[in-house]
Order: C-alpha cells, then structure tokens, then sequence
C-alpha cells in the first residue's frame, strides 16, 4: 500500500499544516515545526522586492500589454519602501562607523607593502569579481541595478488569476517546455490535452531534474491560481476563493490522462529542492557580517533570528534531496551539464519579460528567481566549480528564495484545501 509522508510546513497565518506526499516506499515521517515563513513574508525586508516591468521581450515582438485591470501592478512610491532598503550598502553605516573603517583602512596601510593599484587593474579585479559571480548564478539580476526598476510591495500585489490566458499565456509555457527544457520527447504542447510528464529512455538524470523543476514551478502557479480564482465581479465587489473546476481540469487524473498526480509530485520534487537549498544556506546567514538591513536594528535582529528558525527547522526534516548525485563523473563533463543547464534556466528567466500580464510577470520573475537561487546555492561548491565560487547571497536573491519556498508551501496548503472540497462533491 502506498503511505504517506507527513512533512509540517509554514503557511499563512502562522500556522503550521501537514503535507502529504505518496511513496510507494515503506513509511518515513518527520515534521517541521515552528516556521516562521510567514512571519518573515510579512515584514519590510522581504516584502519589498526590485523588480523591471518594463523590459521588452528578448525572443518576439509582444503585441501589447495585457490590458485587464488585475494584470497592474502598483509600485512603491519612495517614502513607501524603508531608506535601509534603497541606499547604497556603503551608506548602511553611521558617519561615525564609516569614520572609524576609514581610520583603519589607513592605519593598515602605514608602513606597509605599496599595494596600490592602477585604475586599469582595479576596474579589471571588478570585472573579475564580478564574472566569478555571474558564473555561479542561474537566472539574471539586472533588474537590481536597473534605473527602470521600482519596488513592489508583494503583500499588495498577491498573486491570484488575472484573466491572462489562451494563446499568449500558452506561448509562454510553450516557449519554456519545447525551446528550453529538456523535455522528454513524449511531451506535447504544455497545456494540451495530450500534455505528458513522462520520461525518455537515455535522457540524464540531471535533465530529468531540471524539467521535473519547471514542471513543479508549472504545478505551483496553477495552483496558486485555481485557489484565488475571481468567482464574481460585482461593481461593488469581486470575490476571489478556491475553483474547483479549474484545479481539477488542471490535476485530475481522468481529465489530464493520468498526468496531473504526475504534476503534483513535481511540486513536491521542486518543494524538497528548495527546502535543501534553505539548509545549505545556513552557514552562511549565521555569519555574523550577514545582516538583513532595512535600517530598523531591532527588527532587523528579530528577523534574523526568525530567518535562523527557518532554516535550522529546515535542516531537522529527515528527507532531504541528495544534491551530490548530480553534476557527478567525469569534471569536464560535468561542467559542462552544470554550464548547458544554467544557460537553459537563464533563457527561462529572459523568458519572463515576455509575459504580457504585468502581474503575472512579477510573480513568475520572483518565483524563477527564487528557484534560479536555490539552484545556485545548491552547485556553487561542486567540484567542477571554480575556486573562487564561494556562495555569497545579495538581498535580491534572498528576499527572492524565501518568498519562493512560501509561495510552495502555500501550494501545497492549498491542496489539502482542494482535496476536502473534493470529497464535499463525492
């Protein structure tokens, strides 16, 4: 008999709620208590995230933007987003502080060895820094340093269904799943009938994985957007809730062919991903120089030690993902999978600009960049990594991980929800 496992997993609310995921296996259990996912989501420091809307498409002319009131986003005006968020790092600090740093930058450097460097060396070392940094990661962050870019406030800009569907939304997974997947050859167009999430005989496992991953990130949106799905709008009000309809056209097995369960367990592959990536983070959000600066010291404190939480409840759960078994053999081989594999996810995140939904753009740019970080963290210490690849994580990427694995947890909280609406129909 198939048993399940029973994982706890932070939602909204701040609440706890079991996921149940089917092994054919003999049963393993184990829990995570104590998350405190959503109550980092809610907080200044992750709620506010950079993003550029306005980015052409890179691979088609787009026709025009979405023009249905749910797809805007609303951006932030600056008074709205914390001064520790917006300035400069250098300007983090008190005059006093960047004082005293630049006392001792001096006093090291009297009597010492002449290390000076000319501008052409130094802006080289940049570009070198910069490069070994751009090699370990799996999807673009310009929109960070683009002048375009403005801050959205998550918490006011949820993700739900927008109305943004039919061929331009299929243009988009088509694009993903046939030019930049790997997909097995059994698979057709994404959102046909005939959709599959098999396997091809002799395709690596590594390739396995990564379709897998998209096809979970797939699996997640969906579900996101069947739970808050518009059910009436009224001039006086709309009303957003689950639409069992839409889940079960996208999940059941009868309708989808036997693929939708197949769909499920991906987002389950994609959780147990990312959960892994949250543990191998640890080492270095305990660094005391990490530091989740919004310029309110007291709760910057506070969400450091709830973010600590996070990822030592992270690292309990007994089942992790074996990252070691990819990207393993031959070096020169395996660097070149690792190398074909993030160029693949990188064109993925170029894809995003395509997306003519505005909110729509936002949430899938998040998301692939939250997964593109758990990539990341995951292969930055593989041994056909360069030396220098030392796992450093910006705000960005942070802010883009965490909202990621709260969007998953939210996924599968909301299963259970569909599966009791489901047996109130039986």
């Amino acid at each position: 008999t198939r048993e399940c496992v029973v994982i706890r997993v932070c939602v909204r609310a701040c609440v706890c709620v079991y996921i149940h995921r089917f092994l054919v296996r003999p049963q393993v259990s184990g829990e995570l208590d104590d998350c405190h996912c959503d109550a980092l989501l809610q907080t200044d420091y992750f709620r506010f995230y950079k993003v550029n809307l306005n980015k052409p498409c890179p691979f088609w002319t787009s026709g025009s933007h979405c023009g249905l009131r749910d797809c805007t986003v609303k951006p932030c005006s600056p008074n709205e987003v914390p001064e520790g968020i917006r300035t400069e790092a250098r300007n983090k600090y008190s005059a006093e502080v960047n004082s005293e740093l630049d006392k001792c930058e001096k006093s090291e450097a009297l009597g010492a060895v002449d290390v000076s460097l000319s501008d052409e060396t130094r802006e080289a070392l940049k570009n070198w820094t910069k490069h070994d940094d751009e090699a370990q990661r799996f999807c673009l962050l310009d929109d960070e340093w683009c002048p375009d870019s403005q801050y959205v406030d998550l918490l006011l800009n949820p993700e739900r269904f927008t109305g943004y569907k039919g061929p331009e939304a299929w243009k988009i997974w088509t694009s993903i799943y046939e030019e930049n997947c790997f997909k097995p050859f059994t698979v057709k167009r994404p959102l046909s009938p005939l959709y599959s999430s098999g396997r091809s005989e002799g395709q690596c496992v590594e390739k396995r994985a990564f379709y897998r991953l998209i096809s979970g990130l797939h699996a997640s949106i969906s579900i996101h957007l069947s739970a808050r799905y518009l059910l009436s709008d009224e001039w006086f009000e709309k009303r957003w809730g689950p639409n069992v309809s839409e889940f079960r056209s996208r999940f059941d097995s009868e309708l989808t062919q036997g693929e939708g369960p197949k769909r499920l367990r991906n987002l389950y592959f994609l959780f147990l991903i990312e959960l892994r990536a949250l543990v191998k983070a640890l080492p270095v959000v305990k660094e005391g120089s990490f530091k989740l600066f919004t310029g309110q010291p007291q709760e910057d404190c506070r969400n450091k030690e709830r973010l600590l939480d996070l990822l030592h409840t992270a690292r309990s759960f007994p089942l992790h993902f074996n990252e070691t078994s990819l990207f393993a053999g031959d070096e020169t081989e395996a660097a070149k999978l690792k190398e074909d594999v993030r160029l693949a996810f990188m064109n993925i995140s170029r894809i995003m600009d395509c997306v003519e939904c505005f909110k729509c753009r936002l949430w899938g740019k998040l998301q692939t960049q939250g997964l593109g970080t758990a990539l990341k963290i995951l292969f930055s210490e593989l041994p056909s990594s360069p030396p220098s690849s030392r796992l450093t994580l910006n705000r960005q990427e942070l802010v883009a991980l965490v909202n990621a694995i709260g969007r998953i947890s939210t996924s599968i909280k909301e299963l259970q929800n569909f599966r009791e609406l489901l047996a109130e129909d039986t």
